[in-house]
């Protein structure tokens, strides 16, 4: 390798680890034995956008080799294998990456695929789906106990207790302690803190915590997965990290579009348990956490659970909701919708290390740009003897997506004569840096760890308990009209209201200092 230059490895050489590679005596290994993994909502656009290009990915990585796994689609969707394969076929490579490889990587994925036609609470479809199921666990000459069933439940809420229930009576593997059944369920997980109870009641009474995997996609992404290493492994953040050192925290998801024809079901839900409530909470987690005693999945949620216990109830005064003008031209919608496709808020952490830290959580859709990402924002310093402090405080950011990098915003001399300050960057793009690597997508990465046993990236249900007794009084006064989303235009930065909030809780906005990700 040059001086100065860095080599990683790409995906495509990775092929070698296959699940009998792994070879390790631990729960979180990947053992040997037949791998069954049945998509449940394989008709749907969840499953051919999201679930199956994901498997495909493993699969071209090694990680599903065709002599441990089969994969099942099932769905109330009449229709044969070959119509299945048809349907997801041009998702798994899009056509601009089309080459004759990866052409024969689909055909051969495609061969691993299966379809089940039945409705989800239906005893019939799920006992021929189980008889499929063992059919191939026989046909793989497996001794019986080592056999793993991973149900993939790309399905509305609605339906998952009929669907669980009918797993638990009819589809559950065969064996006793080698072999596994685990579940994977979608967000959103409920609509409130009751339902979500309800949901999980319902839900475990048929399965142990431990086989249930409640998948949101943003704890598999690679910049958020980065955050407990950026703050543990790194010895200049460790005192710097508390409210001494740092005056505000803010976590943002932009869209520059809008409901895009889901108006109807979006209106159901809305900003805030669309995105807040769950992707950029559980986000909050990573950043003010305590360090874990060890980085098990256990000590880390454990962790998680104690920051979401200790946010202090949300005033309504810290709170700025919006709804683009136009939403409700969508004839899904009703005209008198309330529902805010905006939203910021305002969350205060009570412990010893957050106190007075505003931590401020910023989602919306139609706006003037897309990007998700962590901005710490650190005390001014005392004193100012370079007479710069206009010119914006020192700030760390973690792009989430797109251009996913890491910087940090710093003073430094402008270059020449004179003593004249400017504000600069020290910064991480993954695409110059990482040119030879391809990032993995976060469901890749969960699949993955489902199969591993491994849930440090899964919801616990106490940490959804949490999570929703933060947001469920501020959402029922939502439901009630008792606060109003005010209208703004798309392709704005949302109502000015906002704005006014993040002065009002201590932000400082940097004016003619733009962060510009470097180009290849």
């Amino acid at each position: 390798m040059a001086s100065g230059g860095w080599h990683m490895e790409k995906r495509s050489t990775l092929k070698s680890d296959s699940l009998a590679d792994k070879g390790e005596d631990s729960e979180s290994s990947l053992e040997c034995g037949s791998l069954s993994i049945i998509v449940l909502g394989a008709s749907g656009d969840l499953a051919k956008k999201k679930t199956f290009p994901a498997l495909f990915n493993l699969y071209r990585q090694g990680f599903l080799p065709p002599s441990e796994v089969h994969i099942f689609g099932y769905a109330r969707s009449k229709m044969t294998d070959d119509d299945l394969k048809d349907r997801i076929r041009g998702y798994l490579v899009p056509s601009k990456n089309a080459t004759p490889e990866t052409s024969e990587d689909v055909s051969n994925f495609l061969h691993l695929i299966q379809y089940v036609s039945g409705s989800y609470d239906s005893e019939e479809g799920f006992q021929l789906l189980d008889k499929e199921i063992s059919k191939y666990e026989y046909e793989q000459n497996r001794q019986e106990g080592i056999s793993r069933r991973l149900f993939y439940l790309a399905l509305p809420p609605s339906v998952y207790p009929s669907v669980c229930r009918m797993i638990k009576l009819h589809c559950m593997t065969k064996s006793g302690n080698v072999g596994w059944t685990r579940v994977v369920v979608e967000k959103p997980f409920g609509k409130d803190l009751e339902s979500a109870e309800q949901l999980s009641s319902q839900i475990g009474e048929l399965f142990d915590e431990s086989q249930i995997y409640r998948i949101d996609h943003y704890l598999g992404k690679e910049l958020v997965q980065n955050m407990l290493v950026m703050r543990f492994a790194n010895r200049f953040f460790l005192p710097l990290w508390n409210r001494d050192n740092i005056d505000n925290v803010q976590i943002v998801f932009r869209e520059d579009f809008g409901t895009e024809g889901r108006g109807g079901y979006f209106d159901q839900y809305g900003i805030i348990r669309d995105i807040i409530q769950n992707h950029l909470l559980q986000v909050l987690c990573l950043v003010a956490m305590e360090k874990p005693v060890s980085l098990t999945p256990e000590y880390i949620r454990d962790e998680k659970v104690k920051v979401l216990q200790a946010v202090n109830p949300i005033k309504d005064e810290e709170v700025v909701l919006g709804q683009y003008e136009g939403y409700r031209d969508d004839p899904t919608v009703p005209k008198t919708s309330n529902t805010p496709t905006f939203a910021t808020v305002v969350l205060r952490i009570h412990n010893e290390r957050w106190e007075g830290v505003p931590f401020i959580l910023k989602a919306g859709k139609a706006l003037n740009s897309r990007k998700a990402e962590i901005r710490v924002q650190f005390k001014d310093v005392p004193g100012d003897i370079f007479k710069c402090k206009k010119q914006g405080r020192n700030e760390f950011v973690m792009r989430l997506q797109p251009s996913e990098s890491i910087y940090m915003k710093l003073t430094v001399k402008q270059p020449g004569l004179e003593m004249s300050t400017v504000q600069s960057e020290l910064d991480l793009s993954y695409k110059q840096r990482y040119q030879e690597v391809v990032i993995p997508e976060a469901y890749e990465r969960l699949i993955l760890d489902t199969i591993r046993g491994d849930q440090q990236h899964f919801v616990r249900r106490d940490e959804l308990k949490a999570a929703w007794e933060i947001f469920t009084p501020l959402l029922h006064r939502i439901d009630k009209g008792q606060l109003k989303s005010l209208p703004y235009k798309p392709g704005t930065r949302g109502p000015v209201e906002a704005d006014a909030l993040l002065e009002k809780a201590g932000y400082v906005q940097t004016h003619g200092y733009i962060w510009v990700p470097p180009s290849l």
